[in-house]
């Protein structure tokens, strides 16, 4: 059996590497594992939104959306990777500093776990005798939640101590600890390795010297958490300064990884590790006149399709006999991971339930395309009237040339011609009515596989034909 090294990265967008991103983002860490160490799946979609639907498929290799919703994970499958594989001889150890998952009790399943705290919400010591700095202005960033009457990014900023240096960051002092225990673990074999990096979410708070990098002359109040809403409630100026918090953020996010990776070379453990560097989902960062990856705003009354910017996901597989250097086209999605790294691990699970998920192992070994033929991002509504919730999130079903939204913007349906149009910009609706009906008939049979209540299936099949 294989050791197994999961590195999940939040909100990090697909097209930050390389040269698909229309700004630059600096990403030579990932850059140079993507050419000379792992094969990439370019057709990665993720399967139930946001944060810890997302980590629930993987983790249970079943797709959650469209039965339950953010609630802990033992509470929507008695599935669990950790559990499986520690069942199965292998030592297993959680890191992260995502706030969600030990509250969504994800660590209760590995034989050890430790968490970083006072990423986002998270306030674990407070410290009232020195003033929360009014940093981004009100009206710039989400309303809710606040703290005596201070709102996110400056109480996220004023929890962490305003800290000023590299190594002070999350997602440096993550990867210190990640690297630190495969260090400390490296020769007892197996072993599951989980580092959940949060960043690069919001609150976007990088040393500002490299924010300068991308946006040297911006003079007005830093932008560090989107407003959730329309991206024209921001100046131009503003706008840039938001996306170069991001990108630095996202920058030393990859700088971190690299450093995990590094250890992976220091040690030698290529040839007995199977390594997955993934993210969850993207953010918008101006497309289609959004910032955010959900509309929070009481101001904008449009629904928010999961667009590419938000569902495309990055996944990069490495180790043991997977092929260096290679990229694969073919769609896969996360409740296709578990029994995807089990196979090529070598190693039997007995998962409590089914999986779902099915394995592209042969396809990545054999270097194939075939896997999925259709993926669908999708949000749970709580909810069994037929109505969708205003300014909910709302699908986006993927193939490989077409994107499909059955509810829009607007609430009507909308088209997008990905292999020309990879960012969903242009709404082609009007011009395909067929290919309309074909993709809605793949979005019912892709519910009624993964086997969604007939409540759900009458929902999306009332609002797609209105």
């Amino acid at each position: 059996m294989k050791n197994i090294v999961l590195l999940i990265t939040d909100t990090f967008r697909y097209d930050n590497l390389g040269e698909r991103a229309r700004r630059v983002v600096r990403t030579p860490e990932l850059d140079r594992f993507a050419a000379t160490r792992a094969t990439e799946i370019r057709g990665f979609a993720m399967g139930s939104f946001p944060t810890i639907p997302h980590r629930t498929d993987l983790a249970t290799g079943r797709l959650g959306w469209p039965h339950y919703g953010w609630q802990p994970i033992d509470e929507s499958s008695p599935n669990h990777l950790a559990r499986m594989l520690g069942e199965a001889g292998y030592v297993t150890q959680l890191i992260c500093d995502c706030p969600h998952l030990f509250p969504a009790r994800f660590d209760r399943a590995f034989d050890a776990a430790f968490q970083h705290r006072g990423q986002e919400f998270d306030r674990p010591l407070l410290h009232l005798n020195d003033p929360i700095e009014r940093v981004q202005p009100a009206k710039k960033t989400r309303s809710e939640p606040t703290f005596r009457g201070e709102r996110l990014p400056n109480i996220h900023r004023w929890t962490n101590r305003y800290y000023r240096l590299e190594s002070e960051t999350f997602a440096m002092r993550t990867a210190a600890t990640a690297q630190r225990w495969l260090e400390e673990n490296y020769k007892v074999g197996p072993f599951f390795l989980w580092a959940d990096f949060f960043d690069p979410h919001e609150p976007w708070d990088p040393p500002e010297y490299l924010v300068r990098r991308h946006d040297p002359d911006y003079d007005g109040p830093p932008m560090l958490h989107p407003n959730y809403g329309a991206a024209s409630e921001y100046t131009p100026e503003e706008l840039r300064n938001l996306w170069a918090h991001y990108a630095a953020e996202s920058e030393l996010v990859d700088r971190a990884l690299g450093r995990v990776l590094q250890k992976m070379d220091d040690l030698q453990l290529w040839d007995d590790t199977i390594v997955v560097v993934l993210s969850d989902h993207g953010m918008s960062l101006g497309e289609h006149d959004r910032c955010g990856k959900s509309n929070l705003s009481k101001r904008d009354k449009r629904f928010w399709p999961a667009y590419p910017e938000i569902s495309h996901s990055l996944f990069l597989i490495a180790g043991g006999e997977v092929p260096c250097g290679q990229s694969l086209d073919l769609i896969a999605q996360p409740m296709d991971i578990a029994p995807t790294l089990c196979e090529l691990a070598n190693v039997k699970v007995r998962p409590p339930v089914p999986f779902q998920g099915k394995s592209f192992a042969v396809a990545v070994i054999d270097g194939l395309s075939g896997h999925r033929d259709c993926a669908v991002t999708g949000e749970y509504y709580r909810s069994n009237r037929s109505t969708v919730p205003g300014r909910g999130t709302t699908p986006f079903l993927v193939t490989g040339k077409w994107g499909y939204a059955p509810v829009g913007a607007n609430g009507k349906p909308e088209l997008y011609a990905l292999n020309k149009d990879p960012l969903a910009e242009e709404n082609v609706a009007g011009k395909h009515p067929r290919m309309i009906e074909q993709m809605q008939r793949f979005f019912i049979e892709y519910l009624k596989e993964h086997e969604a209540p007939d409540c759900v299936i009458t929902r999306w099949s009332q609002v797609a034909s209105k």
